[in-house]
């Protein structure tokens, strides 16, 4: 690897990969909030070609798409022509999920010569590993939600729904969707008790036959504050499939509200 660009997002993740890889070409978006430190380069997502001639001018040979980003708001009165080659794959792609756009992403930057590489590739110990990360060992009842969440992941993997999923006493009570982990929390923070059988448990697993170059599912401190607001007894994910932001603030969430985080071969 000559050297590394990095399209960043926002979070905690392209900061990590950024402390790694010092030398890195930073790219960060219009209207995408980020935390990157200085240098970066700002672009359009609507000037595709001027991103990739950016990449090719810094010498970049490996990139890596790091964050969260939203579904861009798009202009074609803007469109570069780099952009306008891409617009007659790239227009049907947004009428489907989130995973057939970063398919696309992914084959754009390949056919332009660069290697895109997954965020877990260059630090691999940002994975959650197998077994119990910290917390309480789960009871035999979440770990039968855990079971029931990830039955219902695989079956919407083939739509392309989402990467999240809660259950408690065998009742769903939550899917990720667009809108995020987040959201679903909130969602299922607001489950009447009446419609409750249990704490319950949510699972974070990539979606089947997912890419893991981009988009790869990530748990950090602020999730297991919004599972424990949601009365959930714990969190289990995909080992090695899901990423762990703030490995330090995660563990002392966990400790603080009691919950557990575990990892299995899912």
């Amino acid at each position: 690897m000559k050297r590394l660009g990095i399209l960043s997002g926002s979070g905690a993740l392209p900061v990590a990969v950024s402390a790694v890889h010092p030398d890195a070409l930073r790219i960060v978006f219009d209207d995408v909030a980020h935390e990157m430190p200085a240098p970066v380069e700002q672009h359009s997502l609507n000037k595709m070609g001027g991103i990739y001639d950016a990449l090719h001018a810094g010498g970049v040979s490996d990139i890596v798409l790091a964050g969260a980003m939203g579904r861009p708001a798009l202009n074609p009165a803007e469109f570069d022509a780099g952009m306008m080659a891409l617009a007659p794959r790239l227009l049907p792609a947004l009428q489907g999920g989130d995973d057939a756009i970063l398919r696309l992403m992914i084959a754009s930057f390949e056919e332009q010569g660069f290697v895109v590489r997954g965020a877990h590739e260059l630090l691999p110990e940002l994975t959650v590993p197998e077994g119990l990360f910290a917390g309480p060992e789960p009871s035999d009842a979440a770990l039968s939600d855990a079971k029931r969440a990830m039955d219902i992941l695989l079956a919407l993997s083939p739509l392309d729904v989402g990467q999240g999923a809660v259950v408690a006493a065998g009742l769903c009570l939550g899917v990720e969707t667009l809108q995020g982990t987040d959201a679903m929390l909130g969602f299922v923070a607001q489950t009447p008790e009446r419609l409750r059988r249990g704490k319950g448990v949510m699972v974070k697993a990539p979606k089947r036959g997912q890419d893991l170059r981009v988009d790869m599912p990530a748990v950090g401190p602020q999730t297991v504050h919004n599972a424990a607001t949601a009365g959930l007894e714990g969190i289990v994910v995909s080992a090695g499939e899901v990423l762990l932001l703030e490995a330090d603030a995660t563990r002392t969430a966990l400790d603080e509200t009691g919950l557990f985080l575990l990892g299995q071969v899912l």
